[in-house]
């Protein structure tokens, strides 16, 4: 039998929404494989992802994705190496391109940075080339990634700041959602309002800003009129020093991934 177009090394999460991205964009399910060591997770995914050869072990395919938890991508490079792996697109957290091709010496290796909203087909991700890795191995990349978000190049050397914004940005926006329910309910309303409201406001704000093209500044300042109650609200937050905390905590969080990558 021919070798497989994609396998995944790593069925938790991320391996599951890639390949449900990919089947979605029109793969095959025939084409698309996926490696995972656990048995009881094998069998959940041989039940959702139905046509898609869940195995034990990684087969030879002409495309892998490393999926594995940091700790784990010596021992799935070591396996990729043995199936003959000749390109191989990584979503490992803060391992770095180095390390990964010094265990696989004979294969174009490129390095992604993407976050969980592409478990809901909205993801950001970025890619970075290694040594071996030329155009059509970065644009491989990009197709398979693509099917679950949005994609851009950057050096390595920015990964870590993209794992400062947009890996950990996520959680951020999930922070200020959790504190708006809690300011809705402190104003009066009941909490399944409050929350109803917060979600489509989110939602509906990021809208206008992929959709209309502004300028986040403009678009704030469009709603904020003089003297009115969108100002006041945001005389607080600008006292509170919330802007200069956002740029904190991406640069915390970008310290922490080049710390962990070292």
């Amino acid at each position: 039998m021919a070798a497989r177009r994609l396998v995944v090394v790593g069925g938790g999460r991320m391996g599951e929404a890639l390949v449900r991205g990919l089947r979605n964009a029109g793969w095959p399910a025939g084409d698309l494989g996926v490696a995972e060591r656990s048995p009881d997770r094998r069998r959940q995914l041989a039940e959702v992802l139905v046509g898609v050869a869940v195995e034990g072990e990684v087969e030879a395919a002409a495309g892998h994705v490393v999926a594995v938890k940091p700790d784990d991508v010596g021992q799935a490079c070591r396996a990729l190496a043995a199936a003959g792996a000749t390109r191989v697109l990584s979503v490992a957290a803060g391992v770095t391109l180095a390390r990964i091709e010094a265990e696989l010496p004979a294969a174009a290796v490129v390095r992604a940075m993407p976050n969980t909203p592409a478990l809901v087909g909205c993801g950001a991700a970025a890619v970075a080339g290694g040594r071996r890795a030329g155009e059509e191995d970065l644009v491989w990349a990009e197709e398979v990634l693509g099917a679950v978000g949005r994609v851009v190049r950057v050096g390595e050397a920015d990964l870590d700041a993209v794992t400062g914004l947009s890996g950990s940005g996520p959680a951020y926006v999930f922070l200020v959602a959790e504190a708006l329910v809690e300011a809705g309910v402190h104003a009066g309303l009941p909490r399944t309002v409050s929350r109803e409201l917060v979600l489509q406001t989110i939602l509906g704000a990021a809208r206008m800003l992929t959709e209309t093209g502004e300028d986040a500044s403009a678009l704030r300042a469009a709603v904020t009129s003089p003297g009115g109650t969108t100002a006041a609200g945001l005389a607080v937050l600008e006292a509170a020093a919330v802007r200069s905390a956002f740029l904190a905590a991406v640069e915390a969080a970008a310290g922490r991934s080049r710390a962990l990558g070292g």
